[in-house]
């Protein structure tokens, strides 16, 4: 469909097509000099004293959980009102996650007090999401992790750029994962990071990457190693030259394009406060600085979601749910019932969730469109 406001677009211009070309040019694809440039230069970015890129975010999680010693017997305390595959990682190592509730239908972010609630002796971790670029409540997680001597994990695939306290979400924790899908606020199309301040971390972060090998293919090319051993069950989970040229370039737009996501979201919360006001916003008051990655909104109560998704449709605004909650899915429904914790407000909040559009070459206008549709939308199924 040839939407008239899509909701995600990427902003690729000459300097990504020359960076790629200069890697073709090169004659060396596979993970490289320009991977370590890009790690350098993240790290920078994020603050974070190591930085290991791998294939996607998921890998990302996967080995975090890996490497925070996490395996069969344990338990991840995780939010419910997440992608799928934070809680398909918690499970690869053979963990079971535990889903925790949402602090409130303003803050979309895991409650402290529910993942307190749902601490046992198996709990060996906590993996936090930051719902749309928004930080959880860090300092009261940390300490909660403290006193049950707990590993913390940060699932940062929305919050790239998003600061609280002075440290950039995805430093907080041992380990933080980030995200260059397509929808990101920068992107590689595919391609993930990992950061942590623990040099033993890092070190088995970049073992687990490559196959458990003690050097690596670049290594051997330029002459630093002649051959390699394999101490660790590891993965090819490395990234490419192609899509680390391409994170270098995006990561030095990035600030900008957070810049202009922030005006994009203001200039939607002061036309919906107007247009719709039956809507709610989350996030009115939040926690430190946001690279607001997305613009999620919540349904007046017992308003038909998809009927409300196909008159935005039908005015050519594409419109997303993030997300299905994953208790929910088949999967994972059977284990989450007879636990016999409830998720109220997790439940709640994913049956009336819509995500607007958002992105860093949106116009004002665009945002005036959406905002208008919304209302048009709202009023058509009041009236029946």
């Amino acid at each position: 469909m040839n939407w008239r406001v899509p909701l995600a677009d990427i902003d690729f211009g000459d300097e990504e097509i020359a960076a790629v070309t200069d890697v073709l040019r090169s004659r060396w694809l596979s993970m490289g000099a320009v991977t370590q440039q890009f790690e350098e230069e993240f790290a920078a970015f994020i603050g974070a004293k190591h930085m290991i890129a791998v294939t996607n975010a998921t890998a990302a999680l996967h080995l975090a959980c890996l490497a925070a010693g996490i395996g069969p017997g344990d338990e991840v305390i995780i939010p419910s009102l997440t992608f799928v595959a934070t809680a398909n990682a918690v499970r690869y190592t053979g963990a079971v996650p535990v889903f925790a509730d949402v602090e409130s239908l303003d803050d979309l972010n895991i409650s402290p007090a529910s993942i307190e609630s749902r601490i046992t002796e198996k709990t060996r971790a906590i993996l936090v999401v930051h719902y749309a670029g928004f930080a959880c409540d860090m300092p009261a997680i940390m300490e909660i992790a403290r006193r049950h001597s707990l590993v913390v994990l940060e699932d940062s695939a929305h919050s790239i750029g998003s600061v609280l306290d002075g440290k950039t979400l995805g430093t907080w924790g041992a380990i933080g994962c980030f995200s260059f899908f397509s929808n990101k606020n920068m992107t590689t199309g595919e391609g993930g990071m990992l950061s942590t301040n623990d040099d033993a971390l890092a070190d088995r972060l970049r073992i687990l990457r490559s196959h458990g090998m003690t050097s690596l293919s670049w290594d051997r090319h330029k002459g630093h190693a002649s051959t390699y051993d394999v101490v660790d069950l590891g993965y090819n989970y490395r990234i490419d030259e192609m899509r680390s040229a391409l994170g270098r370039v995006q990561l030095r737009k990035l600030p900008a394009w957070n810049e202009r996501r922030r005006e994009l979201t203001g200039l939607y919360r002061e036309l919906l406060a107007e247009l719709a006001p039956e809507m709610q916003l989350p996030f009115a008051e939040t926690r430190g600085t946001s690279c607001y990655h997305i613009m999620p909104i919540l349904l007046p109560p017992n308003t038909d979601r998809a009927r409300f998704m196909e008159g935005m449709k039908s005015q050519g605004v594409q419109t997303s749910i993030h997300y299905p909650p994953v208790h929910r899915f088949h999967s994972y429904e059977p284990d989450w019932l007879a636990s016999n914790t409830p998720l109220p407000l997790t439940e709640d909040a994913s049956g009336r969730q819509v995500t607007l559009p958002l992105f860093s070459t949106m116009k004002k206008e665009q945002v005036e469109w959406v905002t208008q549709a919304a209302r048009q939308t709202l009023a058509e199924i009041r009236a029946g």
